[in-house]
């Protein structure tokens, strides 16, 4: 992949890092730049209030509260479930559908108490539900939930004292709907049915035919982990019809997998639990819901495609695709239409939470050109004469006269140079004939000659794969002050793609190529892919640091499974968290704050006693005391930085 040269030109404008970075693309609604190059929030949409991300910050760190910083915006949670309902509102309008919508949230997409507690309670207007995959999620949809028309739609798999515990919450006012997912959920149901002499809802979840696309593609189909086959479907009604229950199967559910991004993919779906469900009617089911499950997809490189980052459909189309097709299909059978539900959770929360980190440092190859010494060996001579032919090949994408296909050759002949030279002093320092500084002085040499060749290659013609790789190799790393791991595993595990990029100096022109290396002492611990124009790509522009000044970088559309899946690796642990809310006068205000992890946290977290670690160094120092190797004053000095280690988050202090 060539790389796109930052570029040098002064004329430098907010608009051109919004299309740099793509905020103009996937940011809608909520991201824009303002005219101090700084990232503003609209946690309302665009056009309404918003917040200057900097500012934020700035406000955030004087209550106490550094970086990293993970801020959620409930405004925009609010506002997703709007955009939902209000899309498929209009879609049942446009096409005469009799049924409403009903949506439930996930609990496996963000299980953070605050997060849950906003969408229950921003959605009671729609009576909005939630959707339980395990017993411990169960047990906090129970608590929440206090609607009696909000859905409880209870995944996974099941126990016998889980589906009691539905079939109780039904005696509370609650809407449990126990879904069938494997075959032998069936008789456990009519065991507890039969001995709690009460029934859940019941809801079966069909295997389609009907194959996805993506990094979920493999989930469904015949060999889904989930969902019943139709033999099983219809063995089912019948085990229910034999055991009076049949009166209690409310729900068809299916799911296509997590990020659809084909709209293609979920209108064959569509059509055919259409037709399931059109079956089980006329099978002798009451029905009335018809659940099409998660999988609405985000576009987080705001390329509108049909590819793993983006989406080629919008949340209208989504909504009139689900509406129609399910028309269609119930009312030539005369069949009433049902309630439609969905379980939509990475397109409610991936917008409302950013997490900005800073940047601690940065570092990059030894290019510069050392000043020549006295009786320098052969083979620094050599690499010095080589750089001298590449700096008289002229600027070949900056004005240079000589015809691209002689400039790239000219250009791969020397880098073949060089790198023969390095390999020969390497081979010389390993015989005992090259002196370190020597060594060093090569090394500097063959960077300079690579900067030099990446300065010069060509706008058009054919460039070699060598020369193409330059640019990464030349890159500088930036070290961020985050675990990978901790709060964005998804780029490490699936290489998932976030839009990563400054969140100020934005009316400055971006001069270096970067990517990012975490605090983690692990090789994967890096943000190495970033969105591009239609494909991932290896590096960041990115701005020079300055020395006294902070540079913060935000990732953003992280809301979605980020904070659930991430772990302790090298015992870093969560990072403090705002949930903030914007005010009437054009303000905001923090509604809750949730501190990151302290040390003590995170070693209680893997049994280890604090108490008795520090005993144990207080004991090792006395004794260090004793010997004449440690003063008491330093011994104290000791204990103090590591009683308020104890104390403070896991990640660097400024």
């Amino acid at each position: 992949m060539v790389l796109a040269q930052p570029t040098t030109r002064g004329s430098w404008s907010v608009a051109d890092s919004a299309a740099l970075y793509g905020l103009d693309r996937w940011g809608d609604p909520y991201f824009t730049v303002n005219g101090r190059g700084h990232v503003v929030v609209h946690p309302e949409g665009k056009g309404t209030t918003g917040l200057d991300l900097v500012e934020l910050v700035q406000g955030l760190q004087g209550r106490n509260l550094g970086l990293p910083l993970l801020l959620r915006f409930d405004d925009i949670l609010e506002d997703r479930l709007e955009r939902l309902h209000g899309a498929f509102e209009r879609a049942m309008e446009h096409y005469g559908y009799s049924g409403n919508y009903q949506g439930v949230f996930p609990v496996k997409c963000n299980q953070q108490r605050h997060v849950v507690e906003e969408l229950v309670e921003s959605g009671k207007r729609w009576h909005f539900g939630l959707e339980a995959g395990s017993k411990a999620e169960l047990l906090i949809a129970l608590s929440l939930i206090e609607d009696p028309e909000a859905l409880l739609i209870c995944n996974g798999y099941k126990d016998q004292r889980y589906i009691e515990t539905a079939i109780l919450a039904r005696r509370l006012g609650r809407q449990p709907v126990v879904v069938i997912e494997q075959a032998d959920e069936v008789e456990r149901i009519i065991r507890a049915s039969r001995e709690l002499g009460a029934a859940p809802f019941i809801g079966i979840r069909a295997k389609l035919s009907a194959r996805s696309t993506g990094r979920w593609g493999s989930s469904v189909g015949d060999k889904a982990k989930f969902g019943l086959s139709i033999p099983d479907v219809l063995a089912t009604v019948e085990a229910l019809r034999e055991a009076d229950l049949l009166g209690d199967l409310r729900l068809l559910h299916f799911h296509v997998g997590s990020q659809i991004n084909d709209i293609a993919v979920l209108k064959d779906a569509l059509q055919e639990a259409g037709q399931i469900y059109v079956q089980l009617a006329q099978l002798g089911a009451p029905m009335g819901y018809l659940d099409v499950g998660g999988g609405l997809g985000i576009d987080y490189d705001g390329s509108r495609t049909a590819t793993a980052a983006s989406t080629n459909y919008s949340l209208q189309n989504y909504a009139n695709d689900v509406v129609a097709t399910v028309r269609e299909c119930c009312e030539p059978n005369g069949i009433t239409v049902p309630t439609l539900v969905s379980e939509s959770g990475r397109a409610i929360a991936s917008h409302f939470s950013v997490l900005v980190f800073d940047v601690l440092g940065s570092s990059s190859v030894p290019g510069a050109v050392p000043p020549t010494r006295d009786s320098e060996p052969l083979i620094v001579r050599n690499l010095r004469e080589t750089l001298a032919g590449i700096t008289a090949l002229g600027h070949g994408a900056n004005g240079d006269t000589k015809a691209p296909e002689r400039t790239s050759e000219g250009l791969q002949e020397a880098w073949n140079d060089a790198i023969k030279f390095k390999d020969d002093a390497l081979s010389a320092f390993r015989l005992g004939y090259l002196s370190l500084p020597d060594r060093a002085v090569a090394e500097q040499l063959t960077w300079a000659c690579a900067e030099a060749i990446v300065e010069r290659l060509p706008a058009t013609g054919p460039i070699a794969e060598e020369l193409k790789a330059l640019s990464a190799a030349l890159a500088s790393t930036y070290y961020a002050n985050l675990s990978v791991f901790r709060s964005a595993p998804d780029t490490w595990a699936i290489e998932q793609l976030f839009p990563v990029m400054p969140i100020h100096r934005l009316d400055e022109a971006p001069t270096q190529l970067g990517h990012f290396a975490d605090l983690t002492c692990d090789s994967d611990g890096k943000l190495a892919r970033f969105i591009g124009q239609g494909q991932a790509k290896p590096l960041l522009e990115l701005h020079p640091l300055q020395p006294g000044e902070p540079y913060w970088i935000g990732m953003f559309l992280g809301g979605a499974y980020q904070e659930v899946m991430g772990n302790l690796h090298n015992l870093f642990g969560t990072t403090n968290a705002v949930h903030i809310r914007l005010t009437h006068d054009g303000g905001y205000q923090l509604d809750h704050v949730v501190r990151g992890n302290t040390n003590a946290e995170v070693l209680e977290a893997m049994e280890h006693n604090p108490e008795l670690l520090l005993e144990r160094l207080r004991v090792a120092s006395e004794a260090a005391i004793q010997r004449g190797d440690l003063k008491i004053s330093d011994a104290r000095r000791l204990m103090d930085h590591l009683e308020t280690s104890l104390r403070q988050t896991t990640y660097l202090q400024a």
